[in-house]
This record gives C-alpha cells, sequence and structure tokens, in this order.
C-alpha cells in the first residue's frame, strides 16, 4: 500500500485482527472515526489492516468490548524510522556529518576557468575577480550578483567589450570578449617585385604593375619581375607592384640517414595508482609502492561526482603508470634511403614556403659506411620567387 505523506508522518502500523465479533468491532470503530484502511480477510478467520499509530492506541477500549486480539505484523513511516536512528546513533552522527560536509563542499568556488583570453593575461583576470569577491574557496552565497561582477570586471580591464560570469555548482567560468582595433594599414612606397633566387621562369600573375619577364625566361636574384614603373617615355607613373611569380628553383642536400632507429614500445605492465580529487587538487590514497620497472609513461583519468546539473568538488583521478622501454630497429639501405629523403622534402618546402612543389629529384651521390647512407640529392622545386623592393631613384626611371 502507497502511504500518503501526512501517514508517513503519522507512522502507520499493520494488524491482524482476531475475534468471533470482528464484523461488530470494524462497525463501533467507523462510528468513532477511527480509520482502518486496506481491510481484508486472511485464512478465513483473520481480518488485516492498516491503522495510524494514534488510532492504534484508541482501538483498546473497543477490542475489550468485543473480545478481539490485534497483533502488530510490520511498522512504516517517520516515527519508527527516527527510533531506528536513535538506536544507531554513530550511524545517524555519521550520515549528518556526511550531508552536512556535502553541503559545505557544494557551497565553495573550487574552481575558476578563464576563456576567450588573448592580450589580457589570466592572471590579470583573476586579480581583478579577487578583488570582486570570485577566488578559489570563496563562499558562494558571499558572492555578489553575477551580473554586477561582470559590469565591474568589464571597467577594471582594459581592451575588453564584455565579460560574462557564469556559476555551475562549485565552478565558475569567466568568458572575456577582448575589443578588436583593426590594424593600422601599411603605407606603401612606390616598388619592384624582384627575383628572391636564381630560378627559371614558370608563371607570371600581374595584379598591378608592368610584368618584364615571360615564361621560361632565366633570371638571377634581385632582377625586376614586374615593374613599379608604368607607361612610357616622358609619360611614366610609379606603383605599388602587385602579383607574384612562380620559378623553378635548384636544392642541393647533403643527407645523413643512420641504418638504425631507436622507437618506444610498451611492454603491457602497468600499475595503478589512485587519488582523492578535492577541487583542483589531488591526495593519492592507493598504490604508494614503487613501480618495479625503471622508465615509464603516465596517463591519468579523471571522475568527478555529479548531482543533477551540480559538478561536485568530490571525485578520484586514476593514474596509470605504463612501463616503456626503447628498442632500435635496423633499417635496409633502402629503408634509410627513403626516410632520408622524405626529411630532406620536409625540410626543402618548408623554406620554399607553403604553395611549393617538387617538380623533380635526382640523387647526385651515394654511398655507405659507418651504419649511414650518405647522400646528395638534387631537387627542383617550383616556388613563388617574387620579393618586394622599394624605388629608390625615380626621376630618371
Amino acid at each position: 500500500m502507497n502511504l500518503k505523506w501526512l501517514q508517513a508522518l503519522q507512522g502507520v502500523v499493520t494488524v491482524s485482527i482476531r475475534g468471533e465479533r470482528q464484523e461488530e468491532l470494524v462497525n463501533e470503530v467507523t462510528r468513532q472515526k477511527i480509520v482502518l484502511s486496506g481491510i481484508r480477510r486472511v485464512g478465513g478467520r483473520e481480518l488485516e489492516c492498516e491503522v495510524t499509530v494514534g488510532d492504534f492506541f484508541r482501538l483498546r477500549p473497543h477490542l475489550k468490548r468485543t473480545g478481539c486480539r490485534i497483533h502488530v505484523k510490520h511498522r512504516r513511516g517517520l516515527p519508527f524510522w527516527l527510533r531506528k536512528l536513535e538506536r544507531r546513533k554513530f550511524f545517524a552522527a555519521g550520515l549528518f556529518l556526511f550531508f552536512a560536509g556535502l553541503y559545505i563542499l557544494s557551497s565553495l568556488v573550487w574552481s575558476i576557468e578563464v576563456k576567450g583570453n588573448e592580450k589580457l593575461t589570466k592572471d590579470q583576470i583573476m586579480q581583478a575577480a579577487r578583488a570582486e569577491g570570485v577566488y578559489p574557496f570563496q563562499w558562494s552565497f558571499r558572492m555578489k550578483e553575477l551580473d554586477a561582477i561582470s559590469k565591474h570586471l568589464v571597467a577594471k580591464l582594459p581592451g575588453v567589450s564584455w565579460i560574462g560570469v557564469d556559476r555551475q555548482g562549485t565552478k565558475v567560468t569567466i568568458e572575456v570578449v577582448e575589443s578588436t582595433t583593426p590594424p593600422p594599414l601599411p603605407l606603401y612606397s612606390p616598388r619592384h617585385l624582384v627575383a628572391s633566387v636564381d630560378a627559371v621562369v614558370t608563371e607570371v600573375k600581374a595584379e598591378k604593375g608592368k610584368p618584364v619577364v615571360a615564361k621560361n625566361r632565366k633570371v638571377k636574384q634581385g632582377d625586376i619581375l614586374i615593374s613599379g614603373i608604368i607607361g612610357n617615355d616622358g609619360n611614366t607613373k610609379t606603383v605599388v607592384a602587385k602579383g607574384d611569380v612562380l620559378g623553378l628553383v635548384w636544392h642541393v642536400y647533403e643527407i645523413e640517414s643512420p641504418l638504425s632507429q631507436k622507437i618506444k614500445v610498451y611492454t603491457g605492465e602497468s600499475k595503478t595508482k589512485w587519488h582523492l580529487l578535492l577541487g583542483n587538487r589531488t591526495l593519492q590514497i592507493w598504490g604508494f609502492e614503487k613501480p618495479e620497472f625503471e622508465r615509464y609513461e603516465s596517463v591519468e583519468t579523471q571522475h568527478q561526482l555529479a548531482w543533477r546539473n551540480w559538478t561536485l568538488p568530490l571525485g578520484r583521478v586514476k593514474e596509470r603508470l605504463m612501463e616503456v622501454r626503447e628498442d632500435v630497429r635496423k633499417l635496409t639501405e633502402e629503408e634509410a634511403r627513403e626516410t632520408g629523403i622524405l626529411e630532406a622534402k620536409a625540410a626543402v618546402l618548408e623554406k620554399a614556403g607553403k604553395d611549393a612543389r617538387i617538380v623533380e629529384q635526382n640523387i647526385l651521390h651515394e654511398k655507405t659506411e659507418n651504419g649511414k647512407v650518405y647522400m646528395k640529392v638534387f631537387f627542383e622545386v617550383e616556388q613563388s620567387i617574387a620579393k618586394e623592393r622599394a624605388i629608390v631613384q625615380m626621376q630618371g626611371e
């Protein structure tokens, strides 16, 4: 039977009634407004029902008049629960302390996260927040209204257009939106685009200015590619030359590639340590023994307690120490050659620029000695070869 909340507060007992005048008893107590609920016949000669604790003691005179007997079978409700707690004082005290501690811990600010800041440092923002009463281990009920904190932080921090402050459980998040000012436009003076290296031109893209080279022409470093002087005799004008020129550039690399590589291997052996998580601090509680292996890597997994939408400042951290060893992998000459060439290609493309591409490669010389493969490799790379040069002498050009 589902008890109503009022009955649960009063306490309810399930009783069995025996005797020859059971019906007379039921009629009599009903007239006296004693409530017997859930009346049912059990075993043919016994009635079973529920009655509140207060009405139970009012049954005695009626039982005597009708010659019936009563037996209590079950007890439920708040009075009986409190009586059990009274017998278990240490348990009740521990339960009270647990909930009190949980309430206290959940009423503290344990961590503060700052997001969105680029120009301002986290220390600057945390210092301003502390002045507004927002700092770790602060009581949450002592904090000001979040909107007021946001306005005060915007007024205190320079270069900020908006700050949002949000609190979820024991964590406070400060989100910063910094004001952006467009960078000043550079002051351009008239200039040419000239060759940055010796090359053979493969493509000319002139947006502004006069192209003075064509495809397949060989140029030297410093030669004008796109001129910043436009016009004809006596009617010229200087501009900022814009565009790009691609060319074939030659790179020669000397490569040393070893015939062995050191690699990291996990052995499968591991040791686990457990830590108690309190806010942003941890306390080790298990696994104090030193691992039997010398070299290892540590991987941590954090589990934090949560209740509804609240993240509690309690949890556990599992730290797994995994044994590693360093093995030596032998390479064939072919594998060493491929590895060396790949590393050289990466270096060439990094130097040549993001749009560069390797057109051709040739090994000019190769030998193997002292556990290494030595190579001299030629790379032909198509890349941008244009760079700016200011026009200094304007009259006469």
